[in-house]
């Protein structure tokens, strides 16, 4: 069974950056496809990037060109390199199996104000 354990969040100021690991245990990053999502107070969970296993790439509008998902697949770990952060970033991000239901991690909290 897939595990997920989601760190680097923090407090950034506005056109800050970070970069978001996500390390996973019962599979390869490999050969899976991998997502970054986020959720924000009482808001729903959405989508924020999908990395293929050839290595594509797909991205929220609301993120394009400012963030990029990577993978090492030696640490078997998701990045998501976050550059020129916005207030309106800011939310809980998770990473999974793209299109998987279950098995969510606790998230690393986001958080861009001045």
């Amino acid at each position: 069974q897939v595990q997920l354990v989601e760190s680097g969040g923090g407090l950034v100021q506005p056109g800050g950056s970070l970069r978001l690991s996500c390390a996973v245990s019962g599979s390869t990053v490999s050969a899976n496809v991998m997502g970054w999502y986020r959720q924000a107070p009482g808001m729903q969970r959405e989508f924020v990037a999908v990395i293929f296993s050839g290595g594509a790439t797909n991205y929220a509008n609301s993120v394009k060109g400012r963030f990029t998902i990577s993978t090492d697949n030696a640490k078997n770990t998701v990045y998501l390199q976050m550059n020129s952060l916005k207030p309106e970033d800011t939310a809980v991000y998770y990473c999974n199996v793209f299109g998987r239901a279950t098995g969510w991690g606790q998230g690393t909290q986001v958080t861009v104000s001045s």
